[in-house]
Order: C-alpha cells, then sequence, then structure tokens
C-alpha cells in the first residue's frame, strides 16, 4: 500500500494487499477496504483471470493484455478508488490528472522497470454514468499522449473499441468502472493512427523503433510536413 506524500486521501493498494481478504484495519485505507474492498478485490481477479489469459475472440494467441501479469508479478498493478461521484466530468479529469502525476513520480519512463508500472482508478459510483468515463477518457487521451502516456476507460458497457485482431471483440469490458494508467508502448500504434497530435508524440517516444508486425501500418501514415 502507497500513500501520497502531501494527500493521505490518496492511496494506492497493491494486488497483494487485497487477496486474499483480511481486516480492514484503521485510517483511510480501512475506510475504504471497508467500502470498497469487494470491487478491488474483484479487478484483481478480473486481472488474473482475463487479462492474463488467452480468449477464444481475441484473434491472436496469448493473453488477453500481455503486460499484466509482469505487472502483478513485479507489484506494480496499482489501485486506487474514487468513492462517492464525481461532479461531472471535468472533476473526474482533475481526479484523474492528480494519479497521473503521482504514477509520473512513482514510475519515471526513464527507469526501465517503470514501464510495468499501471495505476487503476476504480470508480464505482460512476456505474450508471458510464457516458461521463468515455468522455473523460477522450478528454484525458490528448493530454496523456503528449507524455508518453496512456489512458484507457473499462467498463461493461462494454466500451464500444474493437479489439485489434477481431472487429467483432469488445476488450474492454470489466466487472467495476475504471480508468487507467500506464506508460505508451511501442505497440500502441494502432490506438493513435487517427490524430496527428498522437502519431508525433509516438515518434518522439519510439522513432523507427517499430515492432515488426506493425511496420507496414507506420509506412502506411503520410508523414507529417
Amino acid at each position: 500500500m502507497i500513500t501520497h506524500p502531501e494527500d493521505e486521501s490518496m492511496i494506492l493498494f497493491e494486488a497483494a494487499d487485497l487477496v486474499p481478504a483480511g481486516p480492514a484495519g484503521d485510517g483511510r485505507a480501512g475506510e475504504l477496504l471497508r467500502l470498497h474492498g469487494d470491487e478491488l478485490r474483484a479487478v484483481v481477479t478480473w486481472a488474473r483471470e482475463y487479462l492474463c489469459r488467452p480468449h477464444p475472440e481475441l484473434g491472436r494467441r496469448g493473453a488477453v493484455c500481455p503486460y499484466t501479469q509482469a505487472s502483478l508479478d513485479r507489484g506494480a498493478f496499482l489501485l486506487a478508488v474514487l468513492p462517492g461521484r464525481p461532479a461531472g466530468v471535468a472533476e473526474l479529469t482533475r481526479v484523474i490528472e492528480r494519479h497521473r502525476d503521482w504514477f509520473a513520480e512513482l514510475a519515471p519512463r526513464e527507469r526501465p522497470e517503470s514501464l510495468h508500472s499501471t495505476i487503476l482508478v476504480l470508480l464505482p459510483g460512476m456505474a450508471d454514468d458510464l457516458a461521463a468515463i468515455d468522455a473523460a477518457q477522450a478528454e484525458l487521451k490528448d493530454e496523456f499522449v503528449p507524455h508518453g502516456l496512456m489512458i484507457g476507460e473499462f467498463h461493461d458497457g462494454p466500451p464500444d473499441k474493437q479489439g485489434l485482431w477481431n472487429a467483432a471483440f469488445r476488450p474492454l469490458r470489466s466487472p467495476v468502472p475504471m480508468l487507467v494508467i500506464r506508460h505508451m508502448v511501442a505497440t500502441d500504434l494502432p490506438f493513435l493512427m487517427t490524430d496527428a497530435a498522437h502519431l508525433s508524440a509516438y515518434r518522439r517516444v519510439f522513432g523507427d523503433h517499430v515492432p515488426a508486425h506493425l511496420r507496414e501500418l507506420a509506412e502506411s501514415v503520410v508523414s507529417e510536413p
């Protein structure tokens, strides 16, 4: 468990803090576990049983997310939970921006092991306002990508984003609504193709180091003037 050095209300749980369930304890962490321990544990179970395993609709071999198992193994799979309900998209984006800044301090990109780090911000109070989560993700993406970061939305809608290898598959379904912060990786190119600024940021981070299976896609992009 990690507490923000300047804001004791901001707490990150590691998977090991949550499974198996134990006494909630005192203080802010104990309060969050009493209120939302079931949701936090459900997300860890989902990560292990869904993200870390193959899926028949995925369209390729391997785990749904190739990076989650390493993140879990290294204690870099960090979970926050936002109690209650933000008063609209603007407040939600402010909360996520604070976690983004903390993520940058905890897992600076120049440290290689940081690429396994992720922060999942659970939003259990927004289960009936999934459109606001999607809107916040779209707005935040423009802020995150120039810094070499990605922000993803997960919920049981599910988000209307198709899989890369099977257009009929919707891979971002999760048991609890959340927004997820991580570093950009080279295989993110397909998620950045529709925006010139996003492509420019990708090039700044990776240059010509594009994975072999994406080189044809990269070459198809018209170079920026």
